[in-house]
């Protein structure tokens, strides 16, 4: 008994024992109801902002001074479903970015296949793709195209190029590919505050081309929370829904530390995100990824970690909830 009141103690304290995200077990997969796995990739950005392959240990350093219940929804996600750590996608070849894509693809085509849903921290964005050749129209999906709730400052369907400095299936890419493989369903998923980097006055053409639902964050300041919370529920409803959080959705005082920051135009604060991402409380959510931290960059806090922590803690919550209620 002391040893166990030692530990209960003791286990909130992000120095003490081995780093899993949220003190999960560190387990194979093997029958889990939800996986968490770390995607140490960052050789899709193309750019000298690789640093986010060090974004899943971050995480892990700080995950356990989370949240371990979820009070609005009145839960708790560790007792409400069986979920492990099951550690990270291997990287041998790191510097090769079509490489590590597949491998990223083989790792979750096993996830796919057991039934676990998979919520992963990354790694720069080019990591969903990987995941999602693997998700999409899958087993775990009952063999249909995913539909997106996707939270990004950037639109991630770059047509222009055919690659990204050298990177073809980069973190600007995906959007179309997956959309050309049948893996996402344009026409079904929200791309929600994209207010960055535009480089022409079309840049966001190849969103609108390809039939995604798109939601600049000067369209979300007119028109308010509760409408584009409204269009969510009534585009992904009864969809196999994926969710994508690039970490740079957010004002850049919120989180500071990710891979492109767009000071030009306000972010989300962290209330406004955890609304749109509760918009799918309740639907068929069968995975979700939070990407582009840096820690590199990260305030001494580690406030941009625990933000990441506290996103992937929401999407841990819903998929958690419905497995309760099954």
């Amino acid at each position: 008994m002391a040893q166990e009141h030692d530990a209960s103690m003791m286990e909130n304290l992000y120095w003490w024992g081995i780093p899993t995200l949220f003190r999960a077990p560190h387990e194979k997969l093997n029958a889990q109801d939800i996986v968490l796995a770390g995607v140490p990739h960052s050789t899709g950005n193309g750019t000298t902002e690789r640093d986010q392959h060090l974004g899943p240990r971050a995480v892990r350093n700080v995950s356990s001074v989370q949240r371990r219940v979820h009070m609005d929804f009145q839960l708790d996600p560790w007792k409400a479903a069986r979920i492990a750590d099951i550690g990270d996608v291997p990287f041998p070849r790191a510097n090769d970015n079509e490489h590590c894509i597949q491998k990223i693809t083989d790792f979750y085509a096993d996830i796919a296949t057991s039934g676990a849903r998979p919520v992963s921290i990354g790694g720069d964005h080019s990591i969903t793709g990987g995941i999602v050749q693997a998700l999409g129209a899958s087993p775990l999906t009952n063999g249909e195209p995913v539909s997106f709730l996707h939270l990004d400052a950037h639109t991630d369907v770059f047509t222009k190029v055919d690659h990204f400095l050298g990177a073809e299936k980069s973190a600007a890419h995906w959007g179309a590919y997956l959309a050309d493989q049948g893996k996402v369903d344009p026409k079904t998923s929200m791309q929600i505050g994209l207010r960055g980097h535009p480089r022409t006055l079309d840049w966001l053409q190849p969103s609108y081309d390809y039939g995604y639902n798109v939601v600049t964050m000067k369209d979300y300041r007119t028109r308010g929370a509760a409408d584009v919370i409204t269009q969510i529920k009534e585009t992904l409803n009864g969809r196999p829904v994926y969710i994508t959080f690039d970490l740079d959705c957010l004002d850049p005082t919120v989180a500071p530390a990710v891979s492109n920051l767009e000071p030009a135009v306000n972010g989300f604060t962290m209330d406004e995100a955890v609304a749109l991402l509760r918009a799918v409380r309740g639907m068929n959510i069968v995975g979700g990824d939070v990407v582009c931290l840096m820690p590199t960059k990260d305030s001494p806090n580690q406030i941009t970690a625990m933000v990441a922590a506290a996103v992937m803690f929401e999407m841990i919550s819903m998929i958690a909830e419905n497995v309760k209620e099954k």
